[in-house]
């Protein structure tokens, strides 16, 4: 029952939402749900085994890495949407707080379930309570990344649904029961038929993948990402991301059971580097900051799936990454969101001098840069370092040197942009604008550069464990 408790507390949230009157209160809401879940997460995560309910429910060892994330990230987030909305008065929070807490209960069925028609449908339901959240700002542009972020997205989830159909088929035309559960098709997986099985892990690769931001099918991250407010461009870039990795990682364990895992990975890999790739070539000479997050965010997927696909202790090092690319995203888009709101422009050369004009969220988007493009002693050293260890010790050369050269192309152009912003003197229309930070709005990013710091430095106990009992689940040997 405690999974449908996690979930529940979201949906009582968003019906509080919808009922309250005053926009200044109303966003306090998020902190008291966001505690609750993250209470509830730890005890699913931590405490005591907890038997599936109703069939369907059932959480995973990876599943508890990336619910971790969701939630605390979710945390960190709604602290900080109370100190943001105080400066949107102008516009009704009404939908977003409502759409917060509905992404966030869809997010956590996601994780919750182990079965490929829920894991749809609830992954469908990102989509639809994300859409909102693009379109807050109600510019043109932001309808415009409202409606690319939907038709591509539904794209994919189409693709999703039908290689969900092929992988159940491949037991069907092999006279076995078909079914949809994901224990049960590991299973049947070695008597599954090989052309169909292969054919649904491609459709489920390009539908997920259009979901995490794989290139090429990443093509509705920079509109979205740049448009959306800050607060929920960390959330879908930190959360939404790492559910579709997570729904990958399942999938690509029903092909390694059926002895399609070799295969699985070539692909993997492939994906992996081409999504890096993408990512670098764009980031050269990008000067719209957020745009220039939403490219990191294509990368880090392609990191995520270069991990998978190589496997051993790679694969720990991508399970490493979910969690701390989902807690850096969070330092960079809420800190970039500040610089925005300050300056009313996410450009360079507009944006310049952030350090000068917002102390603390100028430094803090600094270090964000830092610990995102893999520099020590962040976490983020540590995952990659672990994902590079991976490759060389299990033979992949070329995808090492591939993954070293793109990374350090990728923090050359990223570098020059930050930099840019960061330094300097801050425009004469910047010093007059009245945004300012504040409590609320900053010490929810400290706290999470703090974890992330953590993490650099040691991994904790409880995390190392959870992050074992992943690695075993997936067939990695200790």
């Amino acid at each position: 029952m405690i999974y449908l408790a996690a979930i529940f507390v979201c949906l009582v949230g968003g019906a509080a939402a919808l009922v309250t009157r005053s926009d200044k209160s109303r966003p306090l809401i998020l902190p008291v749900v966001g505690a609750v879940h993250f209470a509830l997460a730890i005890n699913i995560i931590w405490g005591s085994p907890v038997a599936p309910s109703y069939g369907i429910l059932h959480i995973d060892p990876p599943g508890k890495i990336v619910l971790l994330v969701v939630s605390l990230l979710f945390l960190a987030i709604s602290f900080y949407a109370v100190g943001y909305l105080r400066y949107r008065l102008s516009r009704s929070n009404r939908v977003l707080c409502f759409c917060m807490l509905m992404l966030l209960g869809a997010m956590t069925l996601v994780i919750c379930t182990d079965h490929l028609g829920v894991m749809w449908i609830a992954m469908e339901a990102t989509t639809l309570s994300s859409a909102p959240l693009v379109y807050f700002n109600r510019t043109r542009l932001s309808l415009e990344a409202t409606w690319k972020f939907l038709l591509i997205c539904s794209v994919g989830i189409a693709m999703a649904l039908l290689g969900s159909f092929l992988i159940a088929y491949s037991a069907l035309i092999r006279g076995l029961t078909p079914s949809m559960s994901i224990p049960s098709l590991i299973q049947q997986a070695p008597h599954l038929d090989i052309v169909w099985l292969r054919a649904g892990f491609v459709f489920l690769l390009v539908g997920y993948g259009t979901k995490m931001g794989l290139a090429p099918m990443h093509t509705w991250k920079p509109d979205t990402y740049g448009e959306a407010p800050g607060m929920v461009g960390a959330f879908m870039s930190g959360g939404l991301t790492s559910c579709a990795f997570l729904l990958l990682i399942r999938v690509q364990r029903i092909l390694a059971a059926g002895g399609q895992g070799p295969w699985t990975r070539h692909l993997l890999i492939f994906m992996g580097l081409l999504s890096m790739l993408f990512a670098a070539v764009f980031m050269l000479g990008q000067r719209d900051i957020k745009r220039l997050l939403a490219y990191s965010s294509v990368e880090h997927m392609g990191i995520l799936a270069l991990g998978l696909g190589i496997g051993g202790i790679a694969l720990i090092g991508a399970l490493l990454h979910v969690i701390n690319n989902g807690l850096t995203k969070g330092v960079l888009f809420l800190s970039a969101g500040n610089i925005h709101r300050a300056y009313e422009s996410k450009s360079i050369p507009e944006v310049s001098g952030a350090i000068r004009r917002l102390p603390v969220s100028g430094t803090l988007f600094l270090l964000g840069f830092i610990a995102i493009t893999g520099s020590p002693p962040f976490g983020p050293f540590v995952s990659e370092f672990m994902i590079l260890n991976g490759s060389i010790a299990r033979g992949h050369y070329f995808a090492a040197v591939a993954f070293l050269l793109l990374l350090f192309i990728i923090f050359l152009g990223m570098g020059r942009t930050v930099l840019t912003a960061v330094h300097g003197r801050p425009s004469v229309a910047a010093r007059h604008t009245p945004y300012q930070d504040n409590i609320w709005t900053a010490a929810p990013i400290v706290a999470t550069l703090l974890l992330v710091l953590i993490i650099g430095l040691f991994i904790p106990a409880p995390l190392a464990n959870v992050l074992q009992q992943a690695g075993t689940y997936m067939g990695v040997k200790p």
